[in-house]
């Protein structure tokens, strides 16, 4: 039952939200049928159709709420006409209402989760609660994953998501992908919402799962939609290239058990070549738009870096660096300048990144953050200033809220 909700619960709510045209209800209704799921199916045994399943109750249930609203007549008539033409609502074929298949439509829905995150991504709401609210309806993440995501109070995002949802109901905004003319408006939004996910599939902010692939895999097949959705944005398929990219190295990522597998110490045999194409061939549409690299074409392209070097001493690090110092133009941020202070040490040393690591902790930016006091301290351990070392590599393993990378940082600390 877990695995069929963080598959497909974003499915579950686009679809109950085409057929209510009510955001928050959808939520309210297919949280309602896993609930009705946690009883029934112990009880009566897993249905053949899981996902199926849990779309008919939410339909079922989202009927019943209509109907509880008083003065709300009018729009139950509509919604009860709506699904016994088998969801003419939005285009579909019409079906027998008693098909229980009635929600279920692969192609259809996949067209739901698009709607979905500009729908979640609308311009009434701030850019910080589009995308708290697309994190948590689409990408399935929790409350406490977005706040570490975002070096928030996970309160601050409990109550950006719930003011989202009052005012996409006040504004009475459309369950739809916008028309051509809109798009440009929201896709900087979709294109974060996109990237956010992809990260924290491919580096779990918290569990004991180094990794969530199928949401990272859900974020490349989005990102594939979005760059077909809008084939003359640069940014679209800077994102694909980058995805791809990055999504190439995952076979290598992780050992037998699950433990991280450091860049240093992957078998790049067992990188995928087919996603290294795909993302290059992005990556070259991209710039054959002429516009120039955004930060995500340029994440790209240092992506790019890495999986084309045979080896990391064989990486091209100077051109690595250049394209961090472009990125920290372009989309200025303390985890650039981190990633930048990485590729400084492998292409002019440790000592040389060190003074730029310790620029930012005299900044104070990143508190709170694993990321600083790990790099600083592999830096360290590079310069033999062991003791050093182990006070920033244990400090970075308490902060870190993923078990597998704390793991590593502790296995680090203990061998100094």
């Amino acid at each position: 039952m877990e695995a069929t909700w963080r598959l497909d619960s974003a499915r579950i709510v686009a679809a109950l939200a085409r057929y209510t045209g009510d955001f928050a209800l959808a939520e309210d209704v297919a949280s309602e049928a896993l609930a009705e799921a946690l009883v029934a199916w112990p009880r009566d045994g897993v249905p053949r159709d899981p996902t199926a399943w849990l779309l008919t109750t939410g339909r079922r249930r989202a009927i019943d709420a209509f109907r509880r609203r008083s003065g709300r007549d009018e729009r139950y008539a509509a919604l009860g006409r709506d699904l016994a033409e088998g969801g003419a609502h939005a285009g579909g074929t019409p079906v027998a209402d008693d098909d229980p298949d009635l929600l279920w439509d692969p192609d259809v829905i996949d067209d739901d989760r698009l709607a979905l995150i500009f729908t979640a991504c609308h311009p009434v709401l701030s850019r910080e609660a589009r995308v708290a609210l697309t994190l948590r309806v689409v990408g399935g993440l929790s409350s406490d994953e977005i706040a570490r995501a975002f070096l928030v109070p996970t309160a601050t995002v409990q109550a950006r998501i719930t003011r989202a949802k009052k005012t996409l109901a006040a504004a009475r905004v459309p369950f739809e992908v916008p028309p051509e003319a809109d798009r440009s408006e929201r896709l900087g939004s979709v294109l974060q919402v996109v990237y956010l996910v992809f990260t924290e599939g491919s580096s779990a902010t918290s569990g004991d799962d180094w990794m969530r692939a199928d949401l990272a895999r859900e974020a490349v097949r989005l990102a594939r939609v979005l760059s077909r959705l809008v084939p003359h944005e640069p940014e679209a398929a800077g994102l694909l290239a980058l995805l791809e990219l990055t999504a190439a190295r995952f076979p290598a990522r992780t050992g037998p058990d699950g433990e991280p597998v450091l860049l240093a110490d992957q078998d790049r045999r067992r990188w995928d070549a087919g996603a290294i194409r795909r993302g290059r061939a992005a990556l070259r549409r991209a710039v054959g738009a002429g516009r120039g690299l955004g930060p995500y074409g340029l994440q790209a392209a240092i992506a790019e870096q890495h999986d084309v070097a045979r080896s990391v001493a064989e990486t091209d690090w100077d051109r690595i660096v250049l394209l961090y110092e472009a990125l920290g133009q372009v989309a200025p941020s303390p985890v650039v300048e981190l990633n930048r202070a990485v590729a400084v040490s492998m292409a002019s040393g440790p000592a040389a990144a060190l003074a730029l690591v310790d620029d930012l902790v005299a900044r104070e930016v990143l508190s709170g953050s694993y990321l600083l006091p790990s790099v600083r301290g592999e830096l360290l351990v590079q310069l033999g200033r062991a003791d050093e070392a182990r006070g920033e590599l244990e400090l970075a393993a308490r902060l870190c809220g993923n078990a597998r990378e704390r793991g590593v940082l502790e296995r680090k600390a203990a061998a100094l």
